[in-house]
């Protein structure tokens, strides 16, 4: 071969070659998709602005040398984060509402179009991090949330968070802990009478989930009171309904709704949020007396919803 062929070849062994490093790039990158999901929903608290995010942070990677990254998953988490929290803060600033906030009305029982059309996506929403914890992650400023999720579900140390959201650690493990307490709640419930209240409440989500009027009528008392804000109800609903029997019925009619509901702290007691993608739709406050439900109220209303103390209920946070 003369000097001159090999340098047609050449260029062409160099694409050829950087076409392989790429390849290569991309295979070690998709090793990682999976975890790199899973912060970024967490973050983000949107399935598709999670992808959004992850896309972002390939296109990033695809334009630096896979070479000379020594640390490929901290570098992706880091550059992921770093996305995630431009993306919490410019919706802060346009004060668009928050994930976990309403969205559009729609009665009590009304379908949700994207949780049927992204079933898959729904799961996965709720078994990774938990309807109500997406509601109170969506009431955390940036800082606080990327502190708290990379901390205390990733396990990141807070000397790497803190130049992400440019504080010292120190300031850093605080903004987790001021997250974390957020994320807990508070209350006055004794600890046995409030795993009784949620068991109560748990029997009554069962029920409405199975269109179960005999189990519905177990757990309510026979005098229960339902009410609820006009915005939860179809035009000319009653907003309030009494007697375990109505409002067993009315429970099974609407019952579709439960399926994007789940126990919470809500003011310091078992309550349950209504949360399609974790997005916060309504809140019930329940009155429990014995083992059964004597009360419960429907909130819809924007400005009572944002009044409301909502936190995760039990367990540690995982």
């Amino acid at each position: 071969m003369d000097e001159r062929e090999r340098r047609q070849r050449h260029p062409q062994e160099q694409e050829q070659e950087q076409g392989q490093a790429q390849d290569e790039l991309a295979r070690r990158f998709e090793a990682h998709r999976t975890h790199l999901r899973a912060v970024a929903h967490r973050m983000l608290g949107s399935l598709a602005e999670a992808d959004d995010a992850v896309q972002e942070t390939w296109l990033r990677l695809s334009r630096v040398d896979g070479a000379e990254v020594e640390n490929l998953a901290a570098w992706l988490r880091t550059v992921l984060s770093r996305i995630c929290l431009d993306m919490l803060r410019s919706r802060t600033s346009r004060r668009e509402d928050p994930v976990g906030q309403r969205v559009p009305d729609r009665p009590w029982g009304a379908g949700d179009e994207r949780a049927a059309g992204d079933p898959e996506g729904e799961a996965v929403l709720v078994d990774s991090v938990g309807r109500a914890m997406l509601v109170v992650l969506d009431t955390l400023a940036p800082a606080e949330r990327v502190a708290f999720v990379l901390h205390d579900m990733f396990a990141v140390p807070f000397d790497r968070i803190a130049p992400l959201v440019g504080r010292s650690p120190v300031t850093t493990k605080k903004l987790a802990s001021r997250a974390r307490q957020r994320v807990r709640g508070t209350t006055d419930v004794p600890a046995a009478e409030l795993d009784r209240h949620r068991a109560v409440v748990d029997a009554f989500l069962a029920a409405s989930r199975g269109g179960d009027l005999d189990g519905l009528l177990a757990v309510l008392a026979s005098d229960v009171v339902r009410r609820a804000d006009p915005q939860a109800l179809p035009g000319g609903a009653a907003t309030e309904v009494r007697g375990a029997r109505e409002v067993a019925r009315e429970t099974v009619y609407f019952g579709r709704r439960s399926r994007s509901a789940e126990t919470a702290l809500v003011n310091g007691a078992v309550g349950v949020v209504v949360a399609p993608h974790g997005r916060l739709l309504y809140a019930l406050t329940c009155t429990v007396e014995g083992d059964r439900i004597a009360a419960f109220e429907v909130i819809a209303d924007p400005e009572r919803l944002r009044g409301l103390e909502i936190a995760v209920l039990g367990g540690p946070v995982t």
